[in-house]
């Protein structure tokens, strides 16, 4: 990322252009809390901030409740059996990547297109990678499912072919932010590519309605069809699953700050 003359003439703690942190200057390594007059903010290891520590071991912690509450909690599925199991992961990974994850790639585009702030790209980017892993997670989990169920790995079902189609659409999309140069030509592209590769969202998510499907409906007219402990243990796994996600997606955008901050300052000193 390119660093401007102008930053450098506002000052030290001028914030980029692109609208990453400011760059700091200071003896210290503390930051301040704004709005605490100065006082230092409670930090982890690495000058991380005590909270998203909590936050990562809470969502640990959740998912390990949710690893309880479907081996253990639920009860065995009547036809299925334990192999049903499986779903209180599945659904929730589905949940992330098609709910929370791409769907931020989508706001976090509109968003930079009408700001041209590369902080939004940065969030869509770092999104989209948990979106696709989770998509993996769900076409791994899906199949593992289906085979003793369906006596076959994979069908050419339509909620399996979109959920496929997709994620390639966001592996292609992390692939043209790897190959382009960071920058507002490749958040441009990207954010076009977020938005027309969203479409098939909401195709993933009606396609169980549109067309003839093998694949299982969680929700119909009469809402869930599921015995009350399995609804319960499901919707804890789905919370448990956004949590990981928001943790997941901090981390993730800190670390691409951090990334452009330390490109900027190496483009400022090349420059001197």
């Amino acid at each position: 990322m390119t660093g401007t003359i102008s930053d450098q003439e506002q000052g030290p703690d001028a914030r980029a252009e692109d609208g990453g942190p400011p760059l700091t200057s200071g003896s210290g390594g503390s930051s301040a809390v704004p709005g605490s007059g100065g006082a230092p903010a409670v930090s982890g290891p690495g000058g991380r901030k005590l909270w998203i520590d909590l936050l990562g071991l809470g969502s640990v912690a959740l998912i390990l409740m949710a690893l309880y509450g479907a081996l253990i909690v639920a009860p065995t599925e009547a036809v299925m059996g334990d192999v049903q199991r499986i779903f209180y992961f599945h659904m929730p990974s589905a949940w992330v990547a098609l709910g929370p994850a791409f769907t931020v790639v989508f706001v976090c585009s509109i968003i930079y297109l009408a700001k041209r702030d590369l902080k939004f790209d940065r969030i869509a980017g770092a999104s989209a990678e948990i979106g696709v892993m989770f998509t993996t997670i769900t076409l791994v989990t899906g199949p593992l499912w289906a085979r003793p169920i369906w006596g076959a790995y994979w069908t050419w079902d339509p909620r399996l072919t979109t959920t496929l189609v997709l994620w390639f659409i966001y592996v292609a999309y992390l692939m043209l932010r790897s190959s382009t140069a960071e920058g507002h030509k490749r958040a441009r592209l990207a954010a076009v590519f977020g938005i027309v590769g969203w479409i098939d969202v909401p195709i993933v998510f009606m396609s169980i309605r549109w067309w003839r499907t093998i694949h299982p409906t969680l929700i119909n007219g009469q809402g869930m069809q599921m015995d009350p402990t399995m609804q319960a243990v499901l919707m804890f796994s789905l919370f448990a699953f956004t949590i990981l996600y928001v943790y997941l997606l901090i981390v993730r955008v800190r670390q691409l700050d951090l990334g452009s901050r330390v490109d900027r300052l190496r483009q400022q000193l090349l420059m001197r």
